[in-house]
């Protein structure tokens, strides 16, 4: 792997998305726990899209206008509820937890569909990866290899997100209007990149 493609993915996962957005959340929530389990499971939503991409389910997506914008309009409805979520929680950030606490299975779900339902990610990873591909060699194992390393940098940079987040959770927590305005401003984040995912095209 090439030092372009290290500082492609670099810069890719370190740019705030819903996977950082959720993984803040967790650790703001939860803590150190919550937000490690919250990196992995936005790292874990990403095996569909890499999975789609190498067997080519990425060129239908591309092509069936229909099959991306269902994919889409899931992922945006499901940010919208993240937000309804988060607003209306009595206590914390995560938006699952004013119903199913932040239980381990509830933390994981939640991370998993955020990056599941973005059918960006199929797409980003059906026109990334190729770049990088020697034409000398088999393909399908240097893939594999890239996706993996992309995997273990996105779960990397998503824990020092979670982790830096839990290291002000008591300060946060102590403060109810703090708290009051960071579930606005998260809840409104929720609906910004709905909004965003919304209006992408293929």
């Amino acid at each position: 792997m090439t030092l372009d493609f290290w500082i492609a993915t670099l810069v890719v996962v370190a740019t705030p998305g819903t996977g950082v957005l959720y993984t803040v959340a967790a650790g703001l929530s939860g803590g150190r726990r919550a937000s490690a389990l919250a990196a992995v499971a936005c790292t874990l939503g990403i095996v569909p899209h890499v999975v789609a991409a190498i067997s080519g389910l990425a060129a239908l997506v591309h092509a069936s206008a229909l099959l991306f914008d269902a994919l889409k309009f899931a992922g945006v409805a499901y940010l919208v509820y993240l937000a309804y979520g988060t607003l209306r929680a009595s206590d914390p950030l995560l938006a699952d937890r004013a119903d199913a606490g932040t239980s381990p299975m509830a933390v994981l779900r939640t991370g998993v569909l955020i990056n599941l339902l973005n059918p960006k990610l199929t797409l980003f990873f059906f026109a990334f990866l190729p770049q990088f591909i020697r034409t000398d060699a088999d393909p399908l194992p240097q893939m594999l290899t890239m996706s993996g390393a992309f995997m273990a940098a996105t779960l990397a940079v998503f824990v020092v997100y979670g982790f830096m987040a839990a290291g002000v959770r008591a300060q946060v927590l102590s403060r109810p209007r703090v708290l009051t305005w960071l579930r606005r401003a998260f809840a409104a984040a929720y609906v910004g990149l709905a909004v965003r995912l919304a209006v992408e095209r293929r």
